[in-house]
């Protein structure tokens, strides 16, 4: 019995490598840490509500320091990987940022004939869940408190990206050129009254 049960846990994990064998192959090492910061939320604290539908859905300001050596482009992507089918669920998605950017401001604007503030210059705010090329801010279920992954992406080279990108699209265009990244994990909860 004891043979057994090892040969059938030797088989899945043989075939469990097998599957993710190609991927691990193009991993990339770990990328370093960005320290990401915000004026306005804190990691593991309540979302105000100016960045929610609740409120005014702001976008968050946001501030990142120690980019690694060599960082030649930036992007951001928030996502609640407690939401969406399948998750995660996007709720802003902004990329070709400069890297002489050190943030984000609050209030980013929403009509794409508006111009971005001049430090953001050549940016671009991706499609979110809702196929929208702008931030919208978080409301889970009353009485469920979601996490908020603000991921800022340091990139070793400008990639070029129009617009009209997905997550998806996105992480597919950066992959093997991120060199570094940090977050910010705010959370939210909506009550009966809201």
């Amino acid at each position: 019995m004891m043979k057994g049960t090892f040969g059938e846990l030797a088989l899945c994990i043989g075939l469990f490598l097998s599957l993710i064998g190609p991927r691990t192959v193009e991993a990339q090492p770990p990328a370093h840490r960005i320290l990401v910061e915000s004026s306005a939320m804190q990691s593991g604290e309540t979302m105000p509500r100016d960045f929610t539908p609740d409120g005014r859905n702001l976008s968050p300001p946001i501030t990142w320091s120690d980019l690694p050596e060599g960082t030649r482009e930036i992007a951001v992507v928030c996502s609640d990987f407690g939401a969406g089918n399948p998750p995660p669920w996007v709720h802003w998605i902004i990329y070709s940022i400069p890297a002489t950017a050190n943030g984000l401001p609050e209030g980013l604007p929403i009509l794409a004939e508006t111009a971005l503030p001049t430090e953001l210059a050549g940016a671009i705010q991706g499609l979110n869940g809702w196929r929208r090329p702008y931030y919208r801010g978080p409301a889970p279920p009353p009485g469920t408190p979601h996490i908020y992954h603000f991921t800022v992406y340091a990139l070793d080279e400008p990639l070029g990206l129009g617009p009209g990108l997905d997550r998806e699209d996105l992480l597919r265009a950066m992959n093997g050129h991120v060199i570094g990244q940090g977050d910010i994990v705010p959370i939210y909860e909506r009550f009966g009254n809201e």
